[in-house]
C-alpha cells in the first residue's frame, strides 16, 4: 500500500470509528479513581515523575524541556509529504525517543536528547508507550507550574513507529511564512500557532547559543503567565551571549533571550492580535493552550482509539500572584505593537532598578 492510500485509509478510520461509551468510574490503587481503568497505571507514572524527573513537583528545567519534546515528537507529521507519496511521520507516536539516533540528529533537534535519556527509563519501567509518555510527561509537567494548564491527555499510542522525515520542526531562524506554511500542512491556523507558542511562557534557550544555557525567554520563566507576551513586544538592544547567532534577536532585558521567530511573529499582521489577546486575558490563554495541546498531542494519531485518561493530570494548584506589567525602567514607548485592531493595553511598569532576569 502507498503511503499516499496509507494516509487516505487512515483519515477514513478516524471518520467512522467512534469512542466506547463508559459511566462507571474506576478505582485505582491508593483509592483514586479515573474513567477508565487501563488509566490506573498513570497514577503510577505520575508519582515516580513528579518526585524523580520533576524534583517533587517544581516548575524547573525538565518541566521546560518536557513541554518542549512534545511538539518536537508531535511536529513530525505532514499530510502534504503522504499526497506525494512519501513517508510524512506519524506525528506524536514517540518516534523522536525510539529512534533518537536519527532524529536528535536533525538540526531543528538539537538538544532534546538530554530530556529523551531522562524520560526514557521511566517509560520502559512502567511499561508504557514513548509517544503516551511523552505527552504525558508534558502535560503534568506544566500543571506544576503557578497559572498552569491542565492538559487532555489521551493513552493507547503503540510503541510501534518510523524515523520522521527531517525538516518538519519549525527553526527560530524560519520566516513568518515558513513557519504557518509548515504548520499549516500540519493543520494548525496562525492563531494556533501562537496558542501553541503560550509554551514560551516557561521555557528558555540552551542551544541557540550554547554559551548561556539556560536563558529564559521571559522574566518569569516558572510562571504560565503573559509576561512573555508582553516583553516580545519590547525594543530589543541587548546580545545577552556571544552575539548575535542564527535564529536570535536582541534582547530588551538582560539575562533575557529572544527568539527570531518570537520577535516577527509577535509583530506579523497575521499573528499580532493573538499574541497581544493573552496579554490581558489569562484564563482564554489557558484554555486556549490547553485545547490546542490536545490536538497536537493526538496528531497523527486515530483519536478514537485512545483513551481519556485527563482525569489522571493534576488540577494546577499554584495561582498568579501578578498581572503582566512592563519590567522596570520601560515604559509604553517601548512597545512596538503591532495590532491595529485593538490598542495596545495600558500596563504600568515595575518599581525599582532596571529589572535583570536570573538563568534557569
Amino acid at each position: 500500500m502507498s503511503f499516499k492510500a496509507l494516509f487516505t485509509f487512515a483519515t477514513l478510520a478516524v471518520a467512522s470509528l467512534a469512542a466506547p461509551s463508559h459511566t462507571k468510574r474506576a478505582t485505582c490503587a491508593g483509592g483514586r479513581t479515573t474513567a477508565h481503568a487501563s488509566c490506573c497505571v498513570w497514577f503510577d507514572v505520575l508519582d515516580d515523575i513528579q518526585e524523580n524527573l520533576f524534583d517533587g513537583g517544581e516548575c524547573g528545567e525538565e518541566v521546560h524541556e518536557s513541554l518542549r519534546l512534545t511538539f518536537h515528537d508531535a511536529i513530525g507529521f505532514s499530510p502534504k509529504l503522504f499526497l506525494q507519496g512519501k513517508f510524512g511521520g506519524l506525528g506524536a507516536d514517540g518516534s523522536i525517543m525510539a529512534h533518537s539516533e536519527i532524529e536528535t540528529a536533525f538540526p531543528a533537534n538539537l538538544g532534546v536528547d538530554e530530556i529523551i535519556e531522562v524520560q526514557r527509563p521511566f517509560a520502559i519501567k512502567h511499561k508504557v508507550s514513548f509517544g503516551d509518555f511523552i505527552q504525558f510527561a508534558g502535560a503534568v509537567g506544566v500543571s506544576n507550574c503557578a497559572g498552569g494548564a491542565r492538559i487532555p491527555f489521551h493513552a493507547g499510542r503503540l510503541n510501534v513507529s518510523s524515523p520522521s522525515p527531517d525538516l518538519l520542526v519549525p527553526e527560530p531562524s524560519d520566516s513568518v511564512d515558513t513557519i504557518l506554511a509548515r504548520m499549516g500542512d500540519a493543520g494548525f491556523s496562525p492563531n494556533e500557532v501562537v496558542d501553541l507558542l503560550i509554551s514560551h511562557t516557561v521555557a528558555a534557550q540552551d542551544n541557540v547559543d550554547p554559551t548561556i544555557p539556560g536563558t529564559p525567554f521571559d522574566s518569569t520563566p516558572n510562571s504560565f503567565d503573559a509576561q512573555f507576551f508582553v516583553e516580545t513586544l519590547l525594543k530589543g538592544s541587548i546580545a545577552p551571549g556571544n552575539g548575535t547567532n542564527r535564529g536570535q534577536s536582541l534582547s530588551p532585558i538582560p539575562g533575557e533571550f529572544r527568539l527570531t521567530s518570537d520577535f516577527l511573529l509577535a509583530r506579523d499582521a497575521r499573528t499580532a492580535c493573538e499574541w497581544q489577546s493573552f496579554i490581558t486575558d489569562h484564563a482564554s490563554m489557558v484554555s486556549k493552550f490547553e485545547k490546542v495541546m490536545d490536538k497536537m498531542s493526538t496528531l497523527g494519531q486515530i483519536r478514537a482509539l485512545l483513551t481519556d485518561c485527563s482525569d489522571v493530570i493534576p488540577v494546577p494548584k499554584v495561582a498568579l500572584t501578578k498581572t503582566p506589567t512592563l519590567p522596570a525602567g520601560r515604559s509604553l514607548a517601548d512597545i512596538e505593537s503591532a495590532c491595529r485592531a485593538t490598542p495596545f493595553p495600558a500596563l504600568t511598569a515595575d518599581p525599582g532598578p532596571v529589572t535583570t532576569v536570573p538563568p534557569v
